[in-house]
């Protein structure tokens, strides 16, 4: 797999790549979220996924998450957001923003193929990658490793419960958006950083939304693993590989 690669999109807009040289025209991709743009794509465990597409015509493109710029610590990446939403700021929306402008632009240069695209991420990248898939319809596949689904009872938010701005981005107020598209999630069984339970009721919501729907057969899969690490919020190989295979078989 070819080193990870920085395209400039825009203005402060950088869209990271690894995978099959650019030359070789449209290929499937995926849009992968962890960390920093280059830590997803390149430095394990969190580019696991990445590493099990290697050797695959799949091109896997990231960015960098808000908190994760200039190197800042990972472990304060989500107190940087609260304390921008403190400040009136909103971080997350200019994410998404500057996403929708990379997905057009590798889109609009043929290096990612519209019609075979799938979005995932790692934890608040799975958070992301929700919210990616809601406002592109061309995100078919959604994949996401312990997700946060409630932004307001993430622990450094806990000041902010009842700001409209967070709630807005509760991944229940998805679910309609998401309801059409093929989901998977992986979560440990006793994750109490993001809250098993609530991942669990998140799928089960966007399963009711699809019934409303009349679509027969929803085709959201959640799937319960035995928790490891920090508050159980780890994310075995094994799991990355299999998501990894499901993202595989998807794009194929």
């Amino acid at each position: 797999m070819d080193d990870c690669c920085a395209l400039a999109v825009g203005p402060d807009i950088a869209l990271y790549h690894r995978g099959p040289a650019l030359d070789h025209g449209p290929l499937p991709s995926f849009f992968y979220f962890s960390l920093s743009g280059t830590d997803s794509l390149c430095t394990d465990p969190f580019n696991q996924p990445v590493q099990f597409l290697q050797g695959q015509m799949i091109r896997v493109f990231s960015m960098t998450l808000p908190g994760h710029e200039s190197r800042l610590p990972a472990t304060q990446a989500m107190q940087t957001w609260a304390d921008d939403y403190a400040r009136g700021l909103d971080p997350i929306e200019g994410f998404l923003n500057a996403l929708s402008s990379a997905v057009d632009f590798a889109v609009q240069q043929k290096f990612a193929d519209p019609e075979k695209m799938a979005v995932g991420g790692l934890s608040r990248g799975g958070f992301i990658a929700f919210h990616a898939a809601a406002r592109d319809e061309r995100f078919r596949w959604v994949l996401a490793f312990a997700p946060i689904t409630e932004l307001h009872r993430v622990r450094e938010f806990a000041h902010l419960q009842d700001d409209p701005t967070v709630r807005f981005f509760d991944a229940v107020n998805v679910c309609k958006q998401l309801s059409s598209r093929q989901l998977r999630l992986y979560i440990g069984n006793h994750d109490t950083l993001v809250n098993t339970r609530a991942c669990f009721d998140f799928s089960q919501r966007v399963v009711e939304e699809a019934v409303q729907q009349q679509i027969r057969s929803p085709q959201v899969e959640l799937f319960l693993h035995p928790s490891i690490g920090h508050k159980g919020h780890g994310t075995p190989p094994e799991i990355f590989r299999q998501g990894a295979d499901w993202i595989s078989s998807c794009l194929r």
